[in-house]
């Protein structure tokens, strides 16, 4: 069986122990679709804003020194989208109604989450995405290092005006 029939067999299992899910994607972390189950909404835009959150979520984790990325919980008016990693190599993202059990939903997406990492390393690998070439991430600095400043960013430097302004008159 490939790859993507398994994960969607996972995606079906989980809208049933999940009442009030609406649909779920996983994809890689490249933003490329896996499988789908999301009635209603175009996959693969899904699949590429699930990537770009997951980027800003990623250096959000990684500035505040929490670690790496496990999970990203939105609400939204009319409901909430939450995204889990699945692994190094691809992400599951869950569209719920605003009366979910935010609990429930947490439990089964992790389960699912872990179970779709295990699919998908056992038919790619892990790490076997289109980002395999790159170098292995660096070490995280241990959270309890308080010389690091949280969030620090790269300080732009004003530059000197190439002309002198004009002084009255």
């Amino acid at each position: 069986m490939a790859v993507e029939t398994d994960v969607l067999d996972e995606l079906r299992r989980l809208r049933t122990r999940v009442p009030r899910l609406a649909g779920s994607l996983a994809a890689t972390v490249d933003g490329l679709v896996l499988a789908h189950d999301v009635p209603g909404t175009e996959p693969e835009g899904l699949a590429a804003l699930t990537a770009a959150a997951l980027g800003v979520a990623h250096r959000m984790t990684d500035a505040a020194g929490r670690g790496d990325f496990r999970e990203l919980m939105v609400r939204g008016a009319h409901g909430y989208i939450a995204t889990y990693a699945a692994g190094t190599t691809a992400v599951l993202t869950l569209l719920a109604d605003d009366r979910v059990n935010v609990g429930r939903l947490h439990l089964e997406g992790r389960r699912s989450g872990a179970r779709i990492a295990e699919l998908v390393d056992a038919r790619i690998g892990p790490g076997g995405g289109r980002h395999a070439d790159r170098p292995a991430r660096r070490r995280r600095p241990d959270p309890a290092d308080r010389s690091r400043p949280i969030g620090t960013l790269p300080v732009r430097t004003p530059q000197r005006p190439a002309h002198r302004p004009r002084t009255g008159g």
